[in-house]
């Protein structure tokens, strides 16, 4: 193993994949939701920069390679569990969230079986182009995940009407809005359409990778 800046880099992310989930055991909400963002937000930068970097300096090594594509795993797999976990097991989320699952589970599976020959299923321009949709996604999913906890609080129990009653009557504090809808919301649906956006491009990659690899898959006669 090389410690050159991008391998540093790599390593960096892979140890802020479980980071993600440790937020929220030290820390309260919403100060952990924000820590979780910050922390993922950082470590998917680094994704783009250590490619970049190992390419630009001629710094490409074997361990980058192998640690690059299981540090995004890690990170997307972890982060999506957190984000269900404090969704209240959304449907909309969870089914989006299965199938990135099942295609990161596959492909890793798929991958194992073919040994040497799993080099051949090289990463591809739309599995790059995944990865980016699964980590805007995801980023989008915690920043309404954040503000709807806020709400909650401002809310403090009450329901909808209630609440623009007392806002009305200068009990409680109005919930940041954005444009017509309060920001929580804004944030958590556009993160669902993202995360489905993810989700198609993830299993229409992991059905290319199987494509790839029948030739190797089938029994010789």
């Amino acid at each position: 193993m090389i410690w050159n800046i991008p391998n540093i880099l790599t390593v960096l992310r892979l140890i802020a994949a479980p980071g993600v989930a440790i937020m929220f055991l030290y820390f309260h909400r919403p100060w952990a939701d924000w820590f979780a963002l910050a922390l993922f937000v950082g470590a998917a930068v680094t994704d783009w920069f250590d490619g970049y970097l190992a390419r630009l300096w001629k710094q490409e090594s074997r361990f980058g390679a192998m640690l690059d594509p299981i540090a995004d795993k890690a990170m997307v797999v972890i982060a999506i569990m957190v984000i269900t976990g404090y969704n209240g097991m959304n449907p909309w989320l969870i089914l989006p969230a299965t199938v990135i699952l099942f295609r990161e589970v596959f492909v890793s599976g798929l991958r194992e079986f073919l040994g040497p020959t799993g080099a051949q299923l090289k990463v591809t321009k739309l599995a790059k182009w995944k990865t980016t949709a699964q980590m805007v996604a995801i980023a989008t999913l915690f920043l309404g995940t954040g503000l709807e906890y806020l709400n909650g609080v401002a809310m403090a129990g009450m329901t909808p009407d209630q609440y623009a009653d007392a806002v009305a009557a200068g009990l409680a504090d109005p919930v940041r809005a954005c444009g017509r809808r309060d920001c929580a919301t804004v944030a958590g649906d556009t993160g669902l359409v993202l995360i489905w956006l993810a989700a198609g491009l993830t299993a229409l990659t992991g059905w290319e990778y199987f494509r790839k690899a029948m030739p190797y898959l089938r029994d010789r006669k």
